[in-house]
């Protein structure tokens, strides 16, 4: 079954979704089409047509490289080379997927532009990066994540399915290339969410010219592993048995979160909930920023709520770590209308600052309850993003309309940072700056000096 049309996402043009034949789309020479911002989007259509019908219905961004023709009016968006095609068939085609993950097509999708100097980009690969720094033990954690080698896949008395000690009650939605189902622990009586992945699907999903869907679950699993953090989700457990195809990351489970629904101020969030929510946001984000990692998909949909109003960051999946502060990128495989400018005009750009463009654009939706530059297709998009200015209600509160301002220009070297965004003014409010997390490196460094000065 063809999932419902996001709001987030509009249909692709007809003309564009036929026009050729391939599953992943190439960058091209430019066509004398009638836009003066004209995407050349070339199929073939090598697929089965149920593909076909997920990209139409999805629209999904991480599928598509881009072109754009030259225009010496405005700036011009250019290739952009994203990975996860099959994200929408893995998460959301129920009649592919059984309720513990696994997928039934066992067919190899490839995503790949073919291009290697996109690999090129960082001196090191994020994974070698994180490999080494959860086995060398640098990791900003009070207690490792636990990792059990054996899975049991058994029933209850009362015939529900459970995994290990993780009795199942139901699924609660879809996670980056797996199910996601609430399970309540037989131990010690509390919830958690689980994602179930197929390890032999992953990796025959190629992603990138040299990498499969494993190596973005496995950068995941690794960056969860390095981290803790109030206001982020926490991995409890990895369960991998080398002898099944079952993989599973044992999530602390958040309650809710907050939809946009784009159709304006009567569902927005209101100045005092939109703040308490930015706070959390860029708590969680400098903390990640200062561990030198990159979330590269900030929006509500990866925003997590709790009981007591608490958002905590999840979704590591297109996350990148680096050695230093050299956050530079050139793929960026997060969600169009989150999309900074910089990484729509095919240039090299900064990772941290591309998150703080997202922040700008998460704060624009709660207070607002719609997108600032969503057009009527993603070439309509794109243009906006790049091309158009931010408009404000005249009403807006002026020191909130300044702080979006900051935070959404287009130019990344005048873009504010997080450190100014926990430093404003209407950020601050009533309620103080905000609290600067002592992480779990930190005080085991202070806890080191103080041992050796003893």
């Amino acid at each position: 079954m063809v999932p419902e049309r996001s709001r987030l996402y509009p249909p692709c043009p007809a003309e564009d979704v036929t026009q050729s034949s391939s599953i992943f789309i190439r960058a091209s020479s430019p066509l004398p089409l009638k836009s003066d911002f004209s995407i050349n989007l070339r199929f073939k259509l090598k697929m089965f047509d149920k593909t076909l019908t997920y990209v139409k219905a999805m629209w999904c961004f991480n599928c598509f490289g881009l072109f754009k023709r030259q225009n010496p009016q405005k700036d011009k968006p250019a290739a952009i080379y994203n990975s996860n095609l099959s994200r929408e068939l893995l998460l959301d085609d129920d009649d592919d997927f059984d309720d513990e993950g696994s997928f039934c097509n066992d067919e190899v999708t490839s995503t790949t532009s073919g291009d290697d100097s996109e690999e090129q980009s960082r001196p090191k690969r994020s994974e070698d990066i994180l490999v080494f720094r959860v086995e060398n033990g640098m990791i900003c954690r009070q207690f490792p994540v636990k990792e059990t080698d054996k899975v049991f896949r058994t029933e209850d008395e009362n015939g529900n399915k459970m995994i290990n000690e993780y009795v199942r009650e139901y699924k609660i939605g879809s996670g980056s290339y797996g199910k996601v189902s609430l399970h309540r622990s037989s131990v010690d009586g509390k919830h958690y969410a689980i994602k179930a992945f197929h390890k032999s699907h992953l990796r025959k999903l190629r992603v990138g010219p040299s990498e499969t869907a494993m190596t973005d679950v496995l950068r995941e699993v690794f960056i969860m592993k390095m981290i803790q953090h109030p206001k982020i989700v926490n991995l409890i457990e990895v369960i991998d048995d080398p002898e099944s195809d079952h993989f599973y990351m044992v999530l602390e489970y958040v309650e809710d979160k907050w939809v946009c629904e784009g159709s304006g101020r009567a569902c927005s969030l209101g100045e005092e909930t939109a703040r308490r929510y930015l706070r959390d946001i860029v708590s969680g984000l400098m903390y990640l920023h200062a561990h030198n990692i990159v979330h590269g998909d900030i929006k509500p949909d990866n925003l997590l709520i709790t009981r007591h109003g608490t958002v905590k960051i999840g979704d590591f999946s297109v996350s990148q770590a680096f050695e230093d502060d050299n956050d530079v990128l050139r793929r960026s495989p997060g969600t169009p209308v989150f999309t900074a400018p910089e990484c729509i005009l095919g240039l090299t750009y900064r990772g941290k600052a591309s998150d703080t463009w997202a922040v700008g654009i998460t704060l624009y939706c709660m207070i607002l309850g719609e997108y600032p530059f969503l057009g009527d297709t993603l070439q309509d998009t794109y243009d906006r993003i790049v091309n158009n200015p931010i408009l404000l209600p005249k009403d807006l509160n002026p020191r909130l309309k300044n702080l979006i301002e900051g935070l959404l220009s287009k130019d990344p070297k005048h873009r504010i940072t997080l450190a100014d965004v926990a430093a404003d003014s209407w950020v601050i409010g009533n309620d103080g700056p905000i609290p600067e997390y002592p992480c779990w490196c930190k005080r085991k460094n202070l806890e080191r000096k103080d041992s050796d000065e003893s």
